[in-house]
């Protein structure tokens, strides 16, 4: 009954022998092999490798895999096995017959132990953050037969290019079930968390995670060139050239300061601000009524009563006072100079794009810059930018859009989301620009959204966003089948 070969990748000595006298507590367990850069953490055999997670150390790990499973723990903080499951996930694999099975699992949390649900793979999970766990059971034959596929010279992406490989062949499956225990050292909240991917000391592993998700959306072609449809800015007539855009619900301590920094905007052309008030219960709609004597400013309060962020911009967009670039402002943001505005619209008719991307500061609630500070979205090339958007989970800010294009494609009535999905759909036919100077504050503060979200709510986001690149991904492909 030994069938199964576990790795464990070494980045810290005690947590590793921890991890590996928990999983030898099974009888399933054939052999222990650690995968170190340095030491070997007490009697278990060691794999020696010059980067942890570097192609080279991935293909050492499968030669050395001599069981009908193999297990693999990313982390060595695994305290406990939940009865019998390293039986259940081998049981698993062999009836469903998938290539990956993997489990939700409890974790230890500032002396707390609560459960952390992890949320099912699709075709459209290719971003390199997708939890697993720190566990997952793999049938050593499906490892076998990619070995040849782990082609690239990784240092960092050689795991995550072992994965994308893995999920062209078989199918993944996650246990609903909590297999196992492990703490948690990370106790940063979601709000500070999402921003990893862009601090600028983790550019050289964004690199890598580029090219392996690149070649990866070739293998299962989805892969889209550079060519972008032209766009004729002639399309329509407009009352005016711009209209930035606001939806708000209760933000009466922000909206002001909002719209003023839309209404000091110096520009050569008539704009407007449309501000989509739904519902707002809390004085905000009496803060925007001050600014009425302003023509500028247009207050729209929907019927409906079922709108999400995408429902009130389609509310604007759709609206014969939407200007013929429809440019985003959240409530509780600002415009960096007076300038925004015409360094948006200018940038549009420069490089003949369906949509433009700035860039922004973040900042405290008092505009205090805050880490990490400029968020420019440098990892954004005008080549592969479009195949990158699939792989990260976010496009930036702020977001401004051609609006003949949008109100073709319409933006999804949800709350979360709804700008990259767009984004995304854009992307498939037409040219995003960019502008990487920031000219946008983006605070963040306890009344964000996203500032410190619970499990639950993180996984179904997460889910949303996988299901949005499922279905990119499957209208690239049809796209592509087409021509």
């Amino acid at each position: 009954m030994n069938n199964i070969s576990a790795f464990v990748f070494n980045t810290n000595d005690e947590a590793t022998k921890n991890t590996c006298k928990v999983l030898s507590t099974s009888k399933l367990i054939n052999n222990i092999k650690v995968i170190t850069t340095g030491s070997q953490p007490g009697k278990y055999k060691s794999i020696q490798v010059k980067k942890l997670f570097a192609s080279e150390s991935i293909k050492k790990l499968i030669e050395n895999s001599e069981s009908e499973f193999t297990i693999i723990v990313t982390k060595p903080n695994l305290q406990k096995l939940g009865q019998l499951a390293l039986e259940r996930l081998a049981g698993v694999a062999k009836d469903s017959n998938a290539g990956l099975v993997y489990s939700n699992y409890y974790e230890f949390k500032t002396n707390k132990l609560s459960k952390h649900p992890v949320i099912d793979y699709q075709l459209g999970s290719v971003r390199d953050d997708f939890n697993f766990g720190i566990m997952v059971l793999i049938k050593t034959d499906a490892l076998k037969s990619i070995a040849n596929e782990i082609t690239g010279n990784y240092t960092y992406a050689g795991l995550y290019e072992m994965r994308l490989a893995l999920s062209r062949k078989y199918s993944f499956l996650r246990i609903p079930e909590f297999q196992y225990t492990i703490s948690e050292f990370d106790t940063r909240k979601s709000g500070e968390k999402q921003f990893d991917y862009v601090d600028p000391k983790n550019r050289e592993v964004q690199i890598e995670m580029e090219s392996a998700c690149t070649e990866h959306l070739k293998g299962i072609k989805a892969y889209l060139k550079p060519e972008f449809v032209n766009v004729d800015f002639k399309e329509n007539d407009f009352e005016v050239e711009a209209s930035v855009i606001i939806p708000v619900y209760n933000r009466v301590k922000t909206i002001g300061e909002a719209i003023r920094s839309v209404l000091k905007q110096k520009t050569n052309f008539k704009f407007n601000l449309i501000i989509v008030d739904n519902h707002s219960s809390d004085g905000t709609t009496g803060v925007i009524k001050n600014f009425s004597d302003d023509e500028r400013l247009v207050h729209l309060i929907p019927e409906r009563r079922d709108l999400g962020i995408g429902g009130c911009w389609n509310e604007a967009v759709h609206s014969n006072k939407c200007g013929r670039f429809a440019v985003q402002l959240d409530s509780d943001d600002l415009y960096n100079s007076e300038n925004t505005l015409q360094k948006i619209v200018n940038k549009f008719y420069e490089e003949n794009s369906a949509m433009v991307i700035g860039s922004y500061q973040m900042t405290n609630f008092d505009l205090e810059e805050i880490p990490p500070g400029i968020i420019d979205h440098k990892e954004w090339t005008p080549d592969n930018g479009r195949n990158n958007a699939l792989r990260i989970n976010g496009l930036g800010a702020p977001r401004a859009f051609y609006s003949p294009v949008l109100r073709k494609i319409n933006i999804p009535n949800v709350n979360y989301g709804e700008d990259y999905a767009v984004g995304l759909t854009i992307s498939r036919n037409y040219k995003i620009a960019r502008i990487y100077e920031p000219v946008y504050r983006c605070r963040r503060w306890e009344g964000n959204s996203d500032a410190a979200l619970s499990v639950e709510k993180m996984n179904e986001n997460n889910f949303y966003k996988d299901r949005i690149r499922t279905i990119e991904i499957l209208a690239r492909q049809n796209k592509l089948n087409a021509e």
